[in-house]
């Protein structure tokens, strides 16, 4: 059958009784909408809920017998709907969902019950389909449709189904045969095209069962045992028949054929068999017996029948179990108290076992083994011949552990080897565990970790850590210690493990951040074990941010920035992070201070040197004061304010006079030109190594002897040096005018200086290169200095400013530059 929800859907279904005067049911059939009969043309829609009637089958039986509904669907399809048998009632049982299955293919079918077995070739059941064409496109031929060969054939032209030659029925292989039958008409032209129309149904058989199989023996092969305590009319064993047609079996008798002699009889419906004599008077040690098995019909005549050989032997008497005994007699329990973790290989002296089979031979015979937590003891020995005594031997001292066992239990078993009954005995062996010392204490935590801030005042609790020892009493108690370099600040209590600080402790997370030591777990025989302590000191804001002593002056080219720096000595963010601004200058619209980096610029409207002296409150001085403040971003947060001077140039300015540039480039530096200076010394020096190396090589490769003899050649009075001292004069217009250099007097007897003029004194000259001659002695160097004093200029008394003159700030930086040699120098700071 193919269910769509919204398409139609059609199932041709016949039934077949397989009497030969006997009819299949039928469906009534039903119209378009219609919900009762066959269930043909029926859609449904796909909200319809979960145990709703959805349709009822309805049919009938040509003899009026009994009908019964089944519907089935295909093993890897979901299961729909349901059937009531009896009323054909068909309930929803799953949820519908056309975008997922837009079709449901069911076999539905109706059975009276009838079911009978039918010989090869014969004729089962026919098949007819009607097509209302007429000519070549209403005639009809049948096939079936079947992927695996069949026991079936159809006619095609009559459509009578017929079971094949050779093939047979077995109800007890299968029960339920499913066949396709396909009807197809001649074809023919429809709207132009070749169509041909089929149709399908499926045929179910019902196989019916037969007495066709004889009687079945289960259990077999059958062996009795008979000893010497068996009494009289005692059951040996009971066989078991059933009839082979599982369908609609016969009841079975059993009866005892031969072999008895008289000492054993059956029971005819149960199958048991008695011993009948005592076995003191049975003269073989085996019985061989045949029992016979049979059918009785439904009419009352035996039927089939079936045999099968029993076999019993007569045996020596194995009825003693194996015994345990102690010392008082048999005994099922002992018990032992023992130390832990005993010496491998130890005997349990405490236990006194013996055990015994009274029996004789191989029904004496027994093993011994030990069931419980494995691996721990053994016994010994293993494999007993009538009696022994019993010894356990410790296996695995480690499991021996009172920490997770405080008593073991074990089984002692004993069982018989070569017995067919197997007899067996078991004794309960219980070892209550004492305890010893035998744990370290342990920390619950290898690494603790504590944080404390660096205000906490003395005696104030770090972290508390833990150790546990698991063995009992006074094993079990466990002391606390602290020792380690960084431990001094530090104390334990013994007996909890609380860390906390000594009463005089005083923390500095800017002197020691982190403390590391160790804490010891002992117990009262000296197990121990340790573990690390980390403490972490919180920083505290608890530093004043403080400006570096550079900052007290300094000198800005126009349109480039000078940095202020302060140092905030906290050990941890936001404490130590600096917030700088300008609190106070006048006027205030000439500078802008970067609050992160402390960078100091002019504001954009501030592009020349002409507009700042317009906005200066003299009109001449380009030297500014200004009030700046750091601020650390603590809570609660702290400030330094320090006065800043800021001398202004431009760079026209400075590339006019090179000498004023570098000057600036060092004002905050000053060992960067105590290094230019060195560098240019040392380049000197190793252009003199190089030229005597040569003179000396050139002359000593000269084969001839040259008279000793000493040319002296007057070299030249060098040129005056084009720098000149007056840069050391201030112009009136600059920031430096305040103050002038105050010359030394110049050495009267040195002829090279010439008479004295009105202008202001040269600079020294460098001194003259190294002479080529040869010669031993090193040259001698010596730095051009300018020695003199700073004073107040008088205005009255400034000479008049030569045209080639210096920088006008060049005063200003050489005296800055000497103040802070001068300083560094009493700092005792090496810069040289």
């Amino acid at each position: 059958m193919r269910l769509s929800p919204w398409a139609a859907l059609a199932l041709g279904l016949l039934f077949l009784s397989l009497a030969q005067a006997n009819f299949a049911p039928h469906f009534f059939d039903n119209g378009v909408g219609s919900t009762n009969g066959n269930m043909a043309l029926f859609s449904l829609p796909e909200d319809t809920p979960v145990g709703s009637h959805v349709y009822t089958l309805n049919g009938t039986d040509p003899e009026g017998d009994p009908v019964s509904y089944h519907i089935s669907f295909d093993p890897s399809a979901r299961s729909v709907f349901s059937v009531d048998p009896a009323f054909g009632n068909i309930t929803l049982v799953e949820e519908l969902d056309r975008e997922r299955e837009d079709e449901i293919e069911a076999i539905i079918s109706i059975s009276d019950g009838l079911n009978l077995d039918t010989p090869a070739g014969s004729s089962i059941f026919k098949v007819r389909a009607v097509d209302k064409d007429t000519g070549s496109g209403g005639s009809v031929t049948y096939f079936l449709q079947n992927l695996h060969p069949s026991k079936f054939a159809v006619d095609r032209h009559s459509g009578v189904l017929r079971l094949q030659a050779g093939a047979t029925l077995d109800y007890e292989k299968s029960r339920t045969h499913f066949i396709t039958v396909v009807a197809k008409d001649g074809g023919g032209r429809l709207r132009g095209a070749d169509v041909v129309f089929s149709a399908t149904a499926t045929v179910t058989v019902n196989v019916e069962d037969v007495q066709d199989t004889a009687p079945v023996f289960v259990g077999t092969p059958y062996y009795g045992y008979v000893y010497e305590d068996t009494l009289p009319g005692s059951e040996v064993l009971t066989v078991v028949a059933m009839d082979g047609d599982r369908g609609n079996p016969n009841r079975v008798l059993y009866s005892l054929v031969n072999g008895s002699e008289g000492a054993f009889e059956i029971n005819e419906t149960s199958g048991a068999i008695f011993l009948t004599q005592s076995p003191a008077q049975l003269q073989r040690e085996m019985y061989e017996l045949h029992v016979q098995v049979t059918e009785i019909s439904s009419a009352g005549s035996p039927a089939a029948q079936a045999m099968v050989p029993v076999t019993i032997r007569i045996v020596d008497l194995n009825n003693h179990p194996p015994t345990f005994y102690g010392e008082s007699g048999p005994q099922n329990r002992f018990e032992l108290s023992m130390y832990e973790h005993p010496p491998q290989g130890e005997i349990l002296r405490g236990l006194k076992i013996t055990v015994n089979d009274s029996d004789q031979g191989a029904n004496a015979k027994f093993n011994l083994r030990l069931v419980g937590p494995g691996g721990i003891f053994r016994v010994v020995p293993q494999t007993v011949l009538n009696e022994a005594q019993v010894t356990i031997i410790v296996e695995n001292s480690a499991a021996i552990d009172f920490e997770k066992y405080k008593v073991l239990a074990f089984k002692l078993l004993a069982v018989e080897v070569n017995t067919p009954e197997k007899f067996s005995s078991t004794a309960d062996v219980v070892i209550q565990l004492q305890d010893t010392n035998d744990n370290d204490p342990k920390f619950t935590s290898h690494y603790y970790i504590a944080r404390i801030p660096e205000n906490a005042p003395g005696s104030t609790n770090v972290v508390a850590v833990t150790a546990v020892d698991p063995d009992t009493g006074p094993w079990g108690e466990v002391k606390y210690s602290i020792y380690g370099t960084e431990a001094d600040l530090f104390l334990i209590h013994s007996s909890t493990g609380l860390i906390y600080t000594q009463p005089w402790a005083s923390l500095d997370a800017e002197a020691t951040s982190r403390y590391n030591f160790y804490v010891k777990a002992e117990d009262m025989e000296g197990r121990y074990s340790l573990a690390e302590v980390c403490v972490t000191v919180l920083d505290v804001n608890d530093h004043y941010p403080q400006f570096g002593k550079s900052i007290q002056e300094k000198t800005m080219v126009l349109g480039t920035p000078v940095r202020i720096e302060a140092i905030d000595q906290d050990a941890e963010e936001p404490n130590n992070l600096v917030d700088y601004s300008i609190t106070h200058a006048e006027p205030a619209n000439v500078f802008d201070i970067d609050a992160h980096t402390g960078e100091i610029r002019l504001k954009n409207s501030i592009s020349s040197l002409d507009v700042l002296h317009n906005i200066t409150p003299s009109g001449e001085d380009c030297t500014w004061s200004l009030e700046v403040q750091a601020k650390d971003r603590g809570s609660p947060s702290f400030s330094t304010t320090a006065l800043l001077k800021i001398d202004i140039t431009d760079t026209e300015t400075l590339s006019r006079d090179p000498m004023a540039a570098f000057l600036i480039q060092t004002k905050d530096n000053p060992m960067k030109a105590v290094g230019v200076l060195a560098g240019i010394m040392a380049i000197v020096v190793a252009i003199t190594i190089l030229i005597s190396t040569a003179t000396f090589w050139r002359n000593k490769k000269s084969n001839k002897v040259l008279p000793v003899r000493r040319v002296i050649r007057k070299r030249p009075s060098p040129a005056p040096h084009a720098v000149r001292v007056e840069w050391l004069k201030s112009r009136k217009a600059k920031a430096a005018t305040k103050f002038m250099l105050k010359e030394d007097p110049p050495n009267e007897s040195d002829d090279s200086h010439g008479p004295v003029s009105s202008l202001p004194p040269r600079a020294p000259a460098l001194p003259p290169p190294p002479s080529v001659a040869p010669d031993t002695g090193a040259a001698h160097w010596t730095v051009p200095t300018v020695s003199g004093s700073l004073v107040p200029q008088q205005p009255q008394q400034s000479p008049p400013e030569p045209k080639a003159s210096g920088s006008p700030i060049r005063s200003t930086l050489v005296s800055e530059l000497k103040q802070k040699f001068e300083k560094k120098s009493r700092d005792n700071k090496a810069y040289f």
